[in-house]
Formats: structure tokens, sequence, C-alpha cells
């Protein structure tokens, strides 16, 4: 699977932007299809994601309440739409996909994704 992540920009705290990212197969590969984030100098941390089952959403607490994981049927398209951004939401923003995992669950560990999308740059200024 190629991935293509889209959206990233600069927005003000408080502000919202939706990310973007295209799938170039169909879910019926069955992968379950997250979002990450790398901040500078940290470690990259699952964000949100999509099961293999398209049932089971997930959220870091952090975001909970403020973004939404949203695809459509086939997971060609996912998006991520993050709203309230403070700054500590900035980082560059990747998309990738897992074959791993039980049918519901989305995995929370980057070691399980298999396929990585080029990532998009979100700054979110105080």
């Amino acid at each position: 699977v190629q991935l293509q992540a889209s959206g990233g920009g600069l927005v003000q705290t408080g502000g919202s932007l939706r990310l973007s990212c295209t799938a170039s197969r169909r879910s019926s590969d069955h992968y379950a299809l997250s979002w990450f984030r790398q901040a500078p100098g940290k470690e990259r941390e699952f964000v949100a994601g999509i099961s293999r089952s398209g049932r089971r959403l997930k959220y870091v607490d952090s975001v909970k309440g403020r973004f939404t994981i949203s695809s459509d049927v086939d997971k060609i398209m996912v998006y991520l739409q993050m709203s309230s951004l403070k700054p500590e939401d900035t980082a560059v923003y990747y998309c990738a996909t897992s074959g791993a995992g039980r049918w519901d669950e989305v995995p929370l560990e980057k070691a399980l994704y298999e396929n990585w999308g080029q990532g998009t740059l979100v700054t979110v200024s105080s």
C-alpha cells in the first residue's frame, strides 16, 4: 500500500485543520489505518486509528474530543479532522497501515505498521 498524506499547515491556537491520507489499495486487503505524529525531539506517537473491521476507532487521550478520524467505506481516503488545536499538537503527522492485530482492534505500536506515508507538517502557533 502506498500512502499519501496532505492537509498540514500553519494554524493559530484554537483553529482547525483536516488531514487527508490516500491509500493506493482498497480495504479488501483488510488493514488498520492510523495517524501518528512526531514532534521535534520526541518519539513518534499514535494519534488515532481505524481497525481492520472499520468498526473500531481509537484515540490517544490527549486528542479525545478534539480530533476525529473517519474514512470512506473502502479506506481509500482517511481523514483526521483536528479542532481546538494547541501548540503541543505541532508535529509531522503520518498515516500508516497495519495488517497486524485483531479484527476489531487498532494497533497502537508503530512497529506493527508496515506502510507509512511521507508525513505532513502541522504547526500551531500560540
